[in-house]
Order: structure tokens, then C-alpha cells, then sequence
């Protein structure tokens, strides 16, 4: 989840007038966020490929997909933890400047400036956030419709879609 981007729709909606509120939207605690860092990394990688680049969109999808199957990734659930949010930020950072400074040669990616990010974005998003898994077997036993989005689509899908294009 970008959380930035997210909280731009968000705002939207509610300067049109539309109501807004966690009754209308929930964020399952287990979806990774979409850092700045990754933002960064995806740019320098498409130049670095150069005419080889996949045409990413440079939201950093990629690179948070791939710290999300390294247990590298940051969950929206980290959110409702401050106390332990600091470090596992501070480690992150820390492992990403191995490969922004030393392997493409960029400044280092800064753990405060991440976490005010952090703060500035997810905060507002905290109430959203919940354990999808039982808000959505209480919805099935209710019989209530379920709308589902995720990101991008079908020919995205890191296995079935059109890798490596995905």
C-alpha cells in the first residue's frame, strides 16, 4: 500500500463530499507498505537497466514485492506498534543501504526521515487497519457482499502473469 497515494484518494473523496470513515474501508494488517526507498530503488534500477528497463510505473511495486518475499517489508500491522516500529525501520534502512549506497552509489536512504513519512501518512490510516481475516469470515457468516481490489490486475500476478513483466 502506498500510503501517501492512498491517503490522496482518501482525501479526495471526502473534499467531493463523500463520506469517509472505517466503515466504508478496511486495511488488512498484513499488507506491505510501499515505502519511499522502494520508490527510489525502482527509479535507480530502471536507469541503471537503461534500454534493457521493464517500463515500470516507478511506484516502487516491484521492489516491495520483493521485501515482502525476503520478510524485508514493513506490514501495515507494524503501524499499530510504535515501540517496535523505531528498530525494525532503523534495520530495514540499515540492510537498504547496502544496496542504495554501495551497489547504485546513492545517499543513503535515512531511518528518521522514513519513519516522520511513517507518521506523517499512516497515521491517519490507523483506524482502517484490522485482522481482514476474521472481519471477512464474520462477513461471509453475516452473508454480506464483499468487494475486493488489489493491486494492478490478473496478468500482474508474480506466477500466472506475464512475468517478467510483472
Amino acid at each position: 500500500i502506498d500510503l501517501e497515494h492512498l491517503c490522496r484518494e482518501i482525501a479526495g473523496l471526502k473534499d467531493a463530499g463523500i463520506p469517509f470513515s472505517p466503515d466504508h474501508l478496511v486495511i488488512s494488517s498484513r499488507a506491505s507498505i510501499c515505502m519511499p526507498y522502494h520508490v527510489l530503488l525502482d527509479s535507480l534500477e530502471e536507469a541503471r537497466l537503461g534500454k534493457k528497463k521493464f517500463g515500470s510505473t516507478l511506484r516502487g511495486i516491484s521492489p516491495s514485492y520483493a521485501d515482502r518475499y525476503m520478510k524485508k517489508a514493513l506490514r501495515m500491522g507494524d503501524l499499530l506498534h510504535p515501540d517496535t516500529l523505531k528498530e525494525k525501520v532503523e534495520d530495514i534502512t540499515e540492510w537498504k543501504n547496502l544496496t542504495v549506497e554501495k551497489g547504485y552509489g546513492w545517499s543513503p536512504v535515512m531511518a528518521d526521515a522514513m519513519l516522520k513519512w511513517l507518521e506523517e501518512y499512516g497515521t491517519p490510516l490507523l483506524p482502517f487497519i484490522r485482522d481482514t481475516t476474521e472481519f471477512l469470515g464474520d462477513a461471509v457468516e453475516k452473508g454480506k457482499s464483499i468487494l475486493f481490489e488489489a493491486q494492478l490486475g490478473a496478468l500482474r500476478e508474480l506466477d500466472y502473469g506475464i512475468y517478467p513483466y510483472t
